[in-house]
């Protein structure tokens, strides 16, 4: 399945065609990727020396099968066995290196499997990232739900028994303030008992006002840990500043949040790189931050138009099997979240390997919900961000997961 992440050129306006040709031509034209803006925090924090450190200096062709028996022989796995798992020596160990993974899956978390779904409520953008289905240059059918309609697409998926929602916008302060947000969040406490946001990064006083609206987790990617790749790909917008959206999750906990996740989009440069840097992002917060939940999600960048201007690295589901069960091994305690990008096939074996939750009943339109969910034509809808692989409902898909021995949990935490 092709994924709309990329509008061709002749679907923009000439003078969008014209900015966005000297933004692509004239380096000097972009603000410095590495330099916050003025309205931006920064906090003193090491977490990201650590990270960047043992990526710069990650090796992957270095390791050997001997390394990989090691990593897999030991009782914890460190650093550098996680180093070896994600390299191309463990290819040759992937059924072991599943079965370790299975047992530490089933040792920390049972036979459970967590639903959520997301619920798009804007797609508008101020960033220009050339892979993105919403970046501000699409063509594409802009939307922002107003209140009574967030109201009625909650209120249609929390029929569906769904009790835990994720919240998302496009990049666009203007169009999705933190106001308009926040009180997305308080409406959706009256239907849901978990929260999450995944939306532009913000400084701490706002996560701190999200959460008192009722948010529980927020989701960030930093899309790629490589800062060179991350220059090329990220041209215009807030999102441009790497150092920031790096510190979002630690930002957010900061402010008091319960839990935080973690990608990066598997392709857009070194993906072996890329799951190193994502899983010790995790890592080194996990220990300044040991009461805080975490996950990690592991989308990978799908076939797109002009992949000739991008130049995908291929992550086959061999590649994403190796990563996950990396993670596992490396991680056992982090949850991991496998997108609905993801075949259903794939998706219902690696929930009994290494992942813990999925998406159902996935809409990544805007005010779609009706349509998809109850059969009913949507006066007004946005575009969606992309297309996904596996479009099962959530009754569809707890039918499947108990169909496998595994227990679906829709919700595992009261407010008291």
């Amino acid at each position: 399945m092709e994924n709309r992440f990329f509008v061709d050129s002749d679907k923009l306006t000439e003078k969008a065609l014209e900015f966005k040709h000297r933004l692509e031509n004239d380096p000097s034209s972009r603000t410095d990727h590495m330099k916050y803006l003025p309205e931006m925090e920064q906090i003193d924090s090491d977490v990201c020396r650590n990270v960047m450190s043992n990526m710069d200096s990650y090796d992957p062709d270095k390791y050997t099968a001997r390394d990989v028996k090691a990593a897999l022989d030991a009782s914890t796995c460190s650093i550098e066995g996680f180093k070896a798992l994600l390299s191309p020596a463990a290819k040759p160990f992937l059924e072991q290196m599943a079965e370790r993974a299975r047992m530490e899956t089933s040792k920390h978390f049972g036979n459970t499997v967590y639903l959520f779904t997301p619920l798009y409520i804007a797609n508008y953008c101020e960033n220009y990232c050339v892979y993105c289905g919403f970046n501000c240059y699409n063509n594409i059918r802009r939307m922002k739900l107003t209140y009574e309609q967030i109201e009625h697409e909650m209120q249609i998926i929390a029929k569906s028994g769904m009790e835990e929602i994720l919240i998302l916008t496009g990049e666009s302060r203007a169009q999705s303030s933190i106001e308009y947000i926040g009180e997305a969040c308080k409406l959706a406490r009256k239907y849901f008992r978990m929260i999450g946001v995944e939306i532009y990064p913000v400084n701490t006083d706002e996560y701190r006002y999200l959460h008192e609206c009722g948010v529980d987790y927020v989701t960030v990617f930093q899309e790629t840990y490589d800062t060179k790749r991350y220059e090329q790909l990220h041209l215009l917008g807030h999102k441009r500043v790497w150092p920031y959206r790096f510190d979002s999750q630690e930002r957010a906990l900061m402010a008091g949040m319960r839990g935080v996740a973690f990608s990066a989009l598997l392709g857009l440069s070194d993906f072996r790189k890329d799951a190193l840097a994502s899983a010790l992002h995790v890592y080194f917060l996990q220990r300044k931050y040991p009461h805080a939940e975490m996950s990690l999600s592991c989308p990978r960048l799908r076939p797109i138009i002009n992949n000739d201007k991008i130049n995908p690295l291929d992550v086959h589901e061999t590649e994403l099997c190796q990563i996950l069960c990396a993670y596992r091994i490396f991680l056992p305690f982090v949850g991991i979240t496998v997108s609905s990008r993801e075949s259903a096939s794939f998706r219902n074996g690696i929930v009994k390997i290494a992942a813990t939750k999925i998406s159902a009943g996935v809409s990544t339109g805007i005010g779609d919900h009706e349509s998809k969910y109850e059969g009913k034509k949507a006066e007004n809808s946005g575009d969606e961000q992309f297309e996904i692989d596996d479009n099962r409902s959530l009754e569809k898909m707890y039918k499947d997961i108990s169909d496998e021995g595994l227990q679906p949990v829709l919700n595992d935490y009261l407010y008291v």
